[in-house]
Order: C-alpha cells, then sequence, then structure tokens
C-alpha cells in the first residue's frame, strides 16, 4: 500500500503564563504537524520546533516517501535518514524525520485496525507518569498551585521543578524553590529537579549536596548535556540520580552518552530523536548496559510506546505539552493516579481538530 505525499501544519500556541528554566525562556510553543495517508486511512505525528521544521518536512521528506510502502515503516525512516546527510541530521532534520515517523507508525496502526501499542506489543497496561513545570518564572504561590493539582488533586506522586534560574547565578532562590516544593508536595512525593545545564561543575556537585536534604532524587541536567565528562562527575558525586539525553537527535548519540558513563537514566525524546523506531531502538541499547529510560516531553507522542518498553522509568507530563495536545486533540489521556493508559482507539487514539485549532495555525 502506497504512501500519499504527507501534509504539513504548523500551529503557535501562547503560553499560558511566562516561563522558563535555567537557560532559556519562552512565551509560546510551536508544535509541527505532519499528516500522511494511504488507502482510507491517515496517521498523524508531530514535534516541538520552528515552524522551518515544516518546511523542512514538506519541502524536502514528504516528495522522499511519497509512493513507497506504508507497512514498511522502517525502510521509510532509513531513507529519511540516508536523505539528509548534506543537509545534517541533528536539529531541523531530525525533527521533521521524528513527526513524520511518528505518524507512519500512527498510520500503519489504523490500517491494521490496531492500537499502536497493541501493535508494537505491550509490556505494561499502565505507563507511570511524572508532573513536569515548576518553572523559574513563577513565584511560590503558582508553583504552588500547581505542585497541588499534581500530588494531591490528580494523585500523581512524582513531580519536577525547574531550578539554575539565570545561568546558576541565583542558587539561594533555586534552593528555596526546592525547599517550598518539597513542602508542598509532602515528604512522601518523589521530588526532581531539571537545572538545564546552567550549572559548573563544581556547583553542580555543591547544589547536588543541598539537594539531597530535601530528598530529591532526580537531578536532570546539571551541567550541560554536551559535557559529557562533567555530568560523569556529578554523577559520581551526588546521591540523586542524574539524567540527560533529551536534546538526542541520533542513536550515536545516546551510545556516546552511555558509553561515557554520563546517567544514571537515560531520557529520549521521540519528537527530536527520530521518532518511534529511533526510541525503540535507543531504549533497547540503554538496557544492554543496564539503564532505564525515561520518556521526555510530549507524553501522548511517548504513551504507546513506553507500554512496549521493559526498561522504562517513566514519561514526563509535561506542563507546556500536556496543555497543547489536550488543545489540538481529541482523545487525550488522563494521568490521574499517576499513570496513562494508551490502549484505548486504533494507532496513537488521537485525532487533530483541525477546525477548532485553526485560530493557532501559522503555517
Amino acid at each position: 500500500m502506497e504512501l500519499h505525499r504527507p501534509g504539513v501544519s504548523v500551529y503557535t500556541v501562547p503560553a499560558d503564563a511566562p516561563e522558563a528554566d535555567g537557560t532559556l525562556a519562552w512565551d509560546s510553543t510551536t508544535v509541527v504537524i505532519a499528516e500522511v495517508s494511504a488507502g482510507d486511512a491517515t496517521g498523524t505525528g508531530w514535534t516541538y520546533g520552528p515552524p522551518v521544521v515544516g518546511d523542512f518536512l514538506s519541502g524536502h521528506l514528504a516528495p522522499l516517501v511519497e509512493g513507497m510502502s506504508a507497512l514498511d515503516v522502517p525502510a521509510v525512516h532509513d531513507a529519511m535518514c540516508r536523505s539528509v546527510r548534506d543537509a545534517g541530521r541533528a536539529g531541523v532534520a531530525a525533527c521533521a524525520i521524528s513527526a513524520l515517523d511518528i505518524a507512519l507508525w500512527d498510520l500503519k496502526a489504523r490500517l491494521l485496525e490496531l492500537p499502536l501499542v497493541r501493535l508494537l506489543g505491550a509490556c505494561r497496561e499502565r505507563v507511570p507518569v511524572y508532573g513536569s513545570g515548576g518553572f523559574t518564572t513563577y513565584h511560590d504561590t503558582h508553583m504552588a498551585a500547581q505542585l497541588n493539582g499534581w500530588v494531591h488533586g490528580q494523585h500523581i506522586p512524582r513531580v519536577k521543578i525547574r531550578i539554575g534560574e539565570g545561568w546558576g547565578r541565583e542558587v539561594p532562590r533555586d534552593l528555596h524553590r526546592v525547599r517550598a516544593a518539597r513542602h508542598v508536595i509532602g515528604e512522601h512525593a518523589e521530588l526532581y529537579v531539571d537545572a538545564g545545564g546552567a550549572y559548573t561543575r563544581k556547583q553542580a556537585v555543591r547544589v547536588g549536596h543541598a539537594l539531597a536534604e530535601h530528598g530529591v532524587g532526580w537531578f536532570e541536567e546539571p551541567v550541560s548535556s554536551d559535557d559529557l565528562t562533567g555530568l560523569r562527575l556529578v554523577r559520581d558525586a551526588v546521591v540523586s540520580d542524574v539524567a540527560a539525553g533529551g536534546y538526542g537527535f541520533d542513536l550515536p548519540y545516546f551510545a556516546r552518552m552511555i558509553t561515557a558513563g554520563a546517567v544514571d537514566c537515560l531520557q529520549v525524546d521521540a519528537t527530536r530523536c527520530g521518532g518511534l523506531t529511533e526510541f525503540l531502538r535507543a531504549a533497547a541499547l540503554a538496557q544492554a548496559h543496564g539503564l532505564e529510560v525515561s520518556g521526555h516531553r510530549a507524553p501522548h507522542v511517548h504513551a504507546a510506546v513506553a507500554a512496549c518498553v521493559p526498561n522504562l522509568r517513566h514519561v514526563e507530563w509535561f506542563h507546556d505539552h500536556v496543555r497543547i495536545e489536550d488543545m489540538l486533540f481529541d482523545g487525550a489521556l488522563d494521568p490521574t493516579g499517576g499513570t496513562i493508559s494508551p490502549t484505548g482507539g486504533l494507532g496513537h487514539g488521537l485525532t487533530l481538530r483541525t477546525q477548532d485549532v485553526a485560530e493557532y495555525r501559522v503555517g
């Protein structure tokens, strides 16, 4: 069954409040959506990035995959990856490949009239999630309301806040916010932090020792994810698990991170790394080295594939993307109790509300 030329649409959604982490600030998020058809079925995939990702997808990848077999997703994936040799795999090209790969798996499942989780083969029926937000721009009351909603409202027993404000220049406020978060969620919920690569190596170690006093079990990107030596040094020095990998654009990236002994848990983002095809490969690579993986951002992209990975720790229930995916799609999942179940409907179970979200379309 041959693929028709994929369609592309781009939406920019304003944030519900100013947001920032340790190294970046933003007030809107752009999602690039790929739709690909064969026969009477259509699959949908998406990524988060600048509108130019959509230009690359429609101008370079769409004509390339037209006419290929809708059932042979690895072959289409390989053709896309080979085609970007001169353009470069990382960044725009990887995000575009990811969106189309996700759409292809959704299409195949719909053609076979299966939920995606059944096509891939489940290891579990429910996928653990953690609430993720706590941006450095939030005042204490705003952060408390968000954390309260997750832990005491939806009973999600693990949450993450951002620290490293101003490229690591506000450590006293970082630690104040950690103390405040622990007070809000209580002693039993798991508390995670994400520094966004803001700290220097020794600074991260000092912060890590302070985090241990508040039972922080997850220290994400204490230093830049490009500093593999630094990640390893911090990992060896602190009690919290060190996590990174969300900016990986291909399998060799994850191999380098694992070989360096840089992380306790490997983060993989299917909207960046090359879609579900590469997510599964990265998870297998991590498992071969005794590591768990965590789905980075875009929870509805990761729900089904995460259920099919034996070495999964959890998926990030990221505030921005949860809000956008609930706005753009019918079929959004419910994380009440701290897990989601991706077993309903055909494919990944989501359907784009094209008319309802037209006001956000920019391309």
